[in-house]
């Protein structure tokens, strides 16, 4: 295993509007704990991008970004290769003030891409300025939600959750599962309320929403995608693609710019 400590930096009264980061993880590459006096957002290229803070899991999938509030203790481990951006804000004051995902728009993933493109670590000319303080209040105006997947270390969910995770088509019923673990329906739709804070099936729906995005990125075709990940109809699965992201799988597919085989 990989292990990279972050270092935290030391900054003047001079503090720079923001700046910019690029870096990737290789599989099985831990952050340990850290937190730094700047806001950040990470905006994933590829991959999944995983974050722990106060013992929460968060996921951002490519074409999605994490925003993390200034001195916010937090650690990162992926088990797969993933390769993100990160933007580093000073001036944060109109920025959430709890870690959350960003559904970043078009505009602001052209400034980033501007910044990055053109190697600029930190803007300083009076245009580049401009253009970082128009980023800024971009971003502070996303929309932004706490769309993470939850683990638990519950002895009746966490063998069920661990199985999902390596098989998201596995189609057994709830009930089906609590025989499997010697617990009854009703005692696992409780512990899925008191450790998730959802449903069985909710937490199901957005691990194959997550798991379908790597296999969109990868090129597979919406119908291979929508069986992998347990559904018996394509329509079925745009429906529940849509109505977390917003977007059908094609469109979300066309607008991060992955190309199918």
């Amino acid at each position: 295993m990989n292990v990279k400590k972050q270092s935290i930096l030391t900054t003047s009264n001079l503090k720079p509007l923001l700046f910019f980061h690029h870096e990737s993880f290789n599989a099985d590459t831990e952050y340990s704990s850290h937190h730094h006096p700047w806001g950040q957002v990470i905006c994933v290229k590829s991959g999944i991008f995983v974050l722990t803070v106060k013992d929460q899991r968060y996921l951002a999938p490519s074409g999605f970004a994490l925003w993390i509030p200034p001195y916010t203790e937090h650690a990162c481990f992926n088990k797969k290769f993933a390769w993100f951006r990160t933007i580093n804000i000073n001036s944060y004051q109109a920025m959430p003030k709890n870690t959350c995902l960003l559904n970043l728009s078009k505009l602001s993933q052209a400034i980033i891409d501007s910044f990055f493109d053109r190697n600029i670590v930190q803007p300083e000319s009076e245009q580049d300025l401009r253009l970082g303080q128009v980023l800024i209040d971009q971003i502070s105006a996303e929309p932004y939600h706490n769309m993470y997947l939850p683990n638990t270390k519950d002895k009746y969910l966490a063998p069920i959750l661990n199985e999902l995770e390596r098989n998201p088509a596995d189609n057994k019923t709830l009930a089906q599962w609590a025989k499997k673990v010697f617990s009854t329906e009703r005692t696992l739709a409780r512990r899925c309320q008191q450790e998730l804070g959802m449903s069985f099936s909710m937490w199901r729906q957005r691990l194959r929403f997550l798991y379908s995005i790597s296999l969109l990125e990868q090129g597979k075709s919406i119908q291979d995608i929508a069986f992998s990940v347990g559904y018996s109809s394509v329509s079925a699965f745009i429906t529940m693609f849509k109505n977390i992201s917003g977007v059908t799988p094609e469109l979300y597919r066309s607008n991060t710019g992955y190309k199918k085989n």
